[in-house]
Order: C-alpha cells, then sequence, then structure tokens
C-alpha cells in the first residue's frame, strides 16, 4: 500500500472510483434512489481538500484503490456541491477537524485501507493542533469508524436533490 497526496489530475478517477464504491458498497444500507441522489453532493470530491493536500489516495497492486481525507475548513461533509459548503477555516482550538469523504474501490475493502487513511489523517490534523475529530458517516461507514474509536453524537437524514433523504451518523473522537 502507498498512500500519498491525490493531485488535481487525478480528480477524474477519484470520481469515478467514488461511483463505484458507493454503487457497490453501500447497497446494503441505502437505496438505488438515495445512492444516486447522493452523488456530486454528499458522495463526491472537494477540490478545495486536494488544493489544501488533505486529500489522500492510497494505491494498490498498480492502481489507486482508496481516497479519502481531512480538512482544517467549515464543510462537514461532500463534494464541490456539497449543501452545506464553507471553505471558511476552522479554529483548532475550538473546532473540531473534519474526516472527509473516504471510498474504497470495491476489491479492496476490508483490507485495512481505511484505518490506514484515518491513521494519516488524525496525524495530520494533530500536527495543525487540533484536538478533536468529527465525521458525518454513512451508515456503511459506521462500524469502521466505531472500531477507530469515533462516537456517534447524533442521527439525522440529509435531504437530496431528487427529494428523497440519506440516513447520517455524525461522529466524534478525541485526537
Amino acid at each position: 500500500m502507498l498512500l500519498r497526496l491525490a493531485t488535481g489530475a487525478e480528480i477524474p478517477a477519484l470520481e469515478a472510483l467514488i461511483r463505484e464504491s458507493v454503487r457497490a458498497l453501500q447497497t446494503g444500507d441505502y437505496t438505488h434512489r438515495q445512492i444516486e441522489g447522493a452523488l456530486g453532493t454528499v458522495f463526491g470530491i472537494d477540490r478545495q481538500m486536494v488544493s489544501d493536500g488533505t486529500y489522500f489516495v492510497v494505491e494498490c497492486e498498480g492502481e489507486i484503490a482508496a481516497c479519502g481525507g481531512w480538512s482544517a475548513r467549515r464543510t462537514p461533509f461532500g463534494g464541490d456541491h456539497s449543501p452545506e459548503k464553507d471553505d471558511s477555516f476552522l479554529d483548532p482550538a475550538v473546532d473540531n477537524a473534519r474526516v472527509r469523504a473516504f471510498f474504497v474501490r470495491p476489491g479492496f475493502a476490508r483490507r485495512g485501507i481505511g484505518t490506514k487513511l484515518f491513521e494519516a489523517c488524525r496525524d495530520a490534523a494533530k500536527v495543525r493542533g487540533f484536538k478533536k475529530l468529527q465525521l458525518t458517516a454513512t451508515l456503511t461507514g459506521v462500524p469502521l469508524y466505531e472500531v477507530l474509536g469515533f462516537t456517534a453524537e447524533s442521527r439525522f437524514s440529509l435531504p437530496l436533490p431528487n427529494g428523497d433523504e440519506l440516513p447520517v451518523v455524525l461522529m466524534t473522537k478525541e485526537v
């Protein structure tokens, strides 16, 4: 496994990976309509994270197997078209760093890649002075984040552009 920062040139490949991941791995927790409604808004690339150098890829067997990152900006989830897009900076003294947009290619699931991504995010956020992390977890991601020590704070649903809703869980963890 090789973990490195994502580049702007990789964004189309990462968007394709996200679609493939969500359509294969989240079908046990979400309907087809919820998945399709969330693609591009809740599930997508935030180019600001790539520009900030806080979005990673993991290469395995010569291909990009996963992507994910963290952010020191206020946007809690989603890609460039997140309904809660806010690129203003967080204050590490009072705000939680955001862990965001973890997606694994289906053939590479359950190999420890999500844990490797998380450790890189946690370490980078700690260097920047953050004391706590938060994320908006999909129902599919909750078991991983629980194993990583996150605690569920609240459950809610995100409205989707197609009129459906996506149930998610706000989770936090001390750094």
